[in-house]
């Protein structure tokens, strides 16, 4: 089982588009800065605000991708609290 998912750091206002096999500890990686990649460049805590579980990994990145595009774009923006 994979996750695609999008979380939100409030205090930068920026969003977080990403798949992965383990939510919880990709989670607590982003808010560790264990990556040094772009949510790393904020400070704040970031929250989960959307996931959802595809069978393999082909289907995450494709719908990684789906969420980066201009449609998913705007759904992601809507899901953004606040």
């Amino acid at each position: 089982m994979y996750y695609v998912y999008v979380i939100y750091n409030k205090n930068a206002k920026k969003h977080y588009v990403g798949q992965t096999e383990n939510l919880k500890l990709r989670i607590t990686r982003h808010n560790n800065h264990f990556y040094r990649s772009y949510t790393s460049r904020f400070p704040g805590k970031w929250e989960l605000i959307y996931s959802e579980s595809v069978a393999t990994r082909s289907e995450a990145l494709s719908r990684e991708k789906g969420l980066k595009s201009g449609n998913g774009r705007a759904f992601v923006k809507s899901v953004i609290p606040g």
